[in-house]
């Protein structure tokens, strides 16, 4: 399909740039506004009892962070407002993440939060305002194809390329979507020294890392106080024996090594990994690192962005934030993805989101169901895994070799488009958000 810059604007767009109080986001709105459009900025207030000050570059969400991102607008020359988004996002991305992990699978919030607040309350509210985009300091690309229809791709600095976590994204959540940052070949050091010229004070602050709503870094402790009181379980091999005790199986990780807290080594001496985690019976499973190794899984809940695919196809893949990509054979059967790796690859679990790509195209993504092991065994979504706030941080397994390693491949600069592929006449939404 042809892909070709859009024509030129009549009249500059309505946007709200989300400005978390970090220099990506406002870049992303400096730039935007420095485009011509008129925008208005908007700092998400999703903790009921935020705290004062941020621990390095732990968290975010805190007080401080809505006065950096009210001087940042100040600086460019925008309106700024608050929006208090604590309940909602409470209720569709914390308290998702504590059910998600006690049924023992694992959820990626970052991608969540996209899906429910950014991309659906903050821009249902917005739509209803009048609004034309939401903004954000999102590193992805968006594609105008002559026919209308939009695409979304990796973004040209591959380094800080963010297209898995918004691979949730639906047709018309990207047409609505604006990242000014994606298609410009820009490092985050250029990007800090862009900040610092248009003398915006967050030109230095540190990039926030881990979950946000879990400032000190400490998933366990967090599902701990959330989901403690667990009676002690039984960490059992592959032939059900008991090796060793538990105090909750949610503080495991597909993939773990350390702190298994098993008293005698295995037969052959070799280490022992954690290969299944049962809430229902409270049991977590080890046996060695070849048992980890998946040759296929099965996904729900797909999400495309745009058309979705007919019949099998090949494609490659993404099973983590910062992960490579790897080739895969998928075909949407029913609701259901079914997906077949060319080579095994480990570190998947249920919970997790598979993303698909078409070269640099995002084609969709869906919540990975159920996973299919080498040995011949399926293991369903009640397994655990080291995603996104693993529970624990200790040594993974090995990664599969080959396919499961290669770098995705970068945006080529021509497909890149003017973030102005939004529609001039959005229709207003109907979602009360407070």
């Amino acid at each position: 399909m042809t892909q070709t810059p859009q024509s030129p604007r009549p009249r500059p767009l309505r946007v709200l740039a989300a400005m978390s109080g970090g220099v990506d986001s406002a870049v992303a709105a400096a730039r935007a506004a420095e485009a011509g459009h008129d925008v208005t900025g908007v700092h998400l207030a999703l903790s009921a009892n935020p705290q004062s000050f941020r621990t390095g570059a732990r968290g975010c969400c805190t007080i401080e962070d809505s006065r950096d991102a009210r001087r940042a607008a100040d600086v460019i020359g925008i309106p700024f407002y608050i929006w208090d988004l604590a309940e909602r996002f409470r209720e569709d991305v914390v308290d998702d993440f504590v059910a998600e992990y006690e049924a023992g699978r694992t959820p990626n919030p970052c991608l969540r939060c996209n899906e429910k607040i950014k991309f659906a309350a903050l821009l249902d509210k917005a739509l209803a305002l009048g609004f034309d985009a939401v903004c954000t300091g999102h590193y992805a690309t968006v594609v105008l194809n002559e026919d209308g229809s939009r695409e979304m791709h990796r973004a040209s600095d591959m380094a800080k390329d963010q297209s898995y976590v918004l691979g949730v994204l639906d047709e018309r959540q990207l047409a609505h979507a604006m990242f000014p940052l994606g298609d410009t070949l820009t490092t985050k050091d250029e990007i800090r020294a862009e900040a610092e010229r248009r003398g915006l004070a967050v030109a230095k602050k540190p990039d926030s890392h881990d979950i946000c709503f879990i400032a000190d870094g400490d998933t366990q402790g967090f599902l701990a106080s959330r989901l403690g009181g667990k009676a002690e379980g039984d960490i059992v091999d592959e032939s059900g024996t008991k090796v060793g005790s538990h105090d909750g199986a949610f503080g495991f990780t597909i993939g773990q090594r350390k702190g298994l807290r098993i008293g005698h080594p295995a037969a052959d001496g070799k280490p022992r990994y954690v290969l299944d985690i049962s809430p229902v019976n409270n049991t977590v499973t080890v046996g060695p690192v070849e048992a980890l190794d998946v040759t296929a899984l099965t996904a729900i809940k797909p999400r495309w962005c745009g058309v979705a695919p007919a019949g099998a196809g090949t494609y490659t893949a993404q099973l983590r934030a910062h992960g490579g990509e790897t080739p895969v054979t998928a075909e949407l059967v029913g609701g259901t993805l079914n997906v077949t790796f060319d080579e095994p690859v480990r570190g998947v679990a249920p919970g997790q989101a598979i993303v698909l790509y078409d070269g640099t195209r995002v084609v969709g993504s869906a919540t990975i169901a159920t996973t299919d092991r080498a040995a011949g065994t399926t293991r369903p979504g009640e397994s655990g895994a080291a995603e996104s706030g693993a529970a624990t941080s200790d040594t993974a397994a090995p990664q599969a070799t080959a396919p499961q390693a290669t770098a995705p491949q970068t945006a080529p600069p021509q497909t890149a488009v003017p973030q102005t592929a939004v529609p001039q006449t959005a229709v207003p939404q109907t979602t009360s958000v407070s």
